[in-house]
């Protein structure tokens, strides 16, 4: 990882190091791993740039200790080590607008294999590069814009590919607001996805993007049409999670696109749509099952604090062998990722533990304790307690700020961070990096993995 620091990190290189070096020995001690005292310096010194003689020492013991014990560590120990994988030129993907990679995951486990990824926040992508051993060169992160003017620099891994994914922010949707998407200056990244997306040329893509979208519709495609001529079928729709199983009620939108003359886009959102299942859905408690309970931090800004009560980035965990657990899980895992809570204080956790599940701000329970009577008609979801025999509302950025309104229908606190990624269906092995709040961030920008399964296998079936 220390290279991922280095070239995206540069003004808080220290300050990720330290956190490389505390991640490293958590995991050591939790593996029981001791530490080698003779050990060399074995990482190049360009990496030696800012760093005390101190920090540069412990980094290299870190890692030659790493390097020593490779044949027996652990997965997760792994993803530490620089990544070399080469590139698969089959059933080739690029993502743009990546993010941590939710969309990318659902595309990889339906057989893509991704060649190229661009994301502008650097905390974000330090997740999506943990989480696989897909080599530096094939990260852009930067604006899309300077990948679209150099286009020729990074093109042979963009060019020609078999799917091309991504969820630029779009706001001038608004059915109020009269100027063209495309002409908005509010969406110039649109704009830059779509001339990107003309430059790779692929023979399918996938634009996903919030529901207000669909008031766009006839719009959008013609965007589309106006960029890529009309070269593509294109589909645009409405899908809902909780209608193909998921434990959460998430309405966005999907734009398809197929190059493919026998296969036209109407072909694939058929056969998508074929996939609902109607009401046998999970439900929320399916998704919290077997996790450990937690309790609300009670000390501000105690960011470094871990215990059992308010729990840990690592941990060392036996799961239960539940349905859910199956289904967000293809490899056995033995360790338990961000679960861990945040901060609340008295009235918050009195809120949290009174509301009965299903219900607001506006219940009678907790009129005596809101702190925003007078304006209850704005503040009605400023708590909200989920209802375990229900799928999930919709997991959002909102919660990098409070989880107030996702409050755990038994235990009187937020949701953590991992039990919103359960949610949004990230396997329990996927680990999110950074800091805690980001987490949050990450995970409700994500697309949900398992329904960016489902789409991206509708298209993968029909190549050669």
């Amino acid at each position: 990882m220390i290279e991922f620091y280095y070239k995206n990190f540069k003004k808080n290189y220290n300050i990720k190091i330290n956190k490389l070096i505390d991640d490293i020995e958590k995991l050591f001690f939790i593996d029981s791993i001791e530490l080698i005292e003779d050990y060399k310096i074995c990482l190049d010194t360009k990496y030696r740039v800012k760093l005390s003689i101190l920090k540069w020492n412990k980094i290299n013991q870190l890692y030659f200790t790493l390097e020593v014990n490779k044949d027996n560590l652990s997965n997760v120990l792994r993803k530490f080590f620089s990544k070399k994988k080469s590139i698969k030129k089959e059933f080739t993907f690029v993502d743009t607008f990546a993010g941590c990679g939710g969309l990318s995951l659902g595309v990889e486990k339906a057989g893509f294999n991704p060649t190229f990824v661009n994301e502008i926040e650097a905390r974000y992508l330090e997740t999506y590069y943990f989480n696989r051993d897909i080599k530096l060169d094939n990260y852009f992160c930067d604006d899309i814009k300077k990948l679209v003017n150099n286009f020729e620099q990074y093109k042979e891994n963009i060019q020609d590919v078999d799917l091309f994914i991504g969820g630029p922010p779009c706001q001038g949707f608004s059915m109020a607001n009269r100027q063209r998407l495309i002409d908005d200056p509010r969406n110039e990244l649109y704009k830059y996805y779509l001339k990107l997306l003309e430059l790779s040329n692929p023979k399918y893509f996938i634009m996903e993007n919030v529901k207000g979208m669909m008031n766009k519709s006839d719009e959008i495609k013609n965007d589309f049409i106006a960029q890529l001529g009309d070269r593509y079928s294109i589909e645009i729709f409405l899908l809902n999670a909780k209608d193909f199983g998921l434990a959460q009620n998430r309405e966005r939108v999907f734009v398809i696109g197929s190059r493919i003359e026998e296969v036209p886009a109407i072909k694939i959102k058929e056969d998508i749509l074929k996939e609902k299942i109607g009401k046998k859905y999970f439900k929320l408690n399916d998704v919290l099952l077997g996790l450990p309970a937690l309790e609300s931090k009670r000390i501000k800004n105690a960011t470094k604090l871990e215990n059992d009560k308010i729990g840990f980035k690592y941990r060392k965990y036996k799961y239960q062998n539940t349905e859910y657990e199956a289904y967000i899980n293809e490899q056995n895992n033995n360790y338990l990722f961000n679960h861990t809570n945040r901060y609340n204080n008295d009235r918050d956790i009195e809120i949290f533990a009174t509301l009965p599940q299903g219900n607001n701000s506006l219940h009678k329970s907790i009129e005596h304790i809101m702190p925003y009577k007078s304006r209850n008609h704005m503040f009605k979801d400023k708590y909200f307690k989920l209802d375990e025999n229900k799928v999930c509302k919709t997991i959002t950025a909102h919660m990098k700020l409070d989880c107030n309104m996702y409050i755990h229908p038994t235990q009187p606190r937020g949701l953590s961070p991992r039990e919103a990624a359960r949610v949004q269906t990230f396997p329990d092995d996927y680990v999110f990096m950074g800091s805690n709040n980001t987490w949050y961030a990450q995970i409700g920008n994500a697309v949900p993995v398992k329904l960016a399964e489902i789409i991206a296998r509708n298209i993968y079936k029909h190549l050669d």
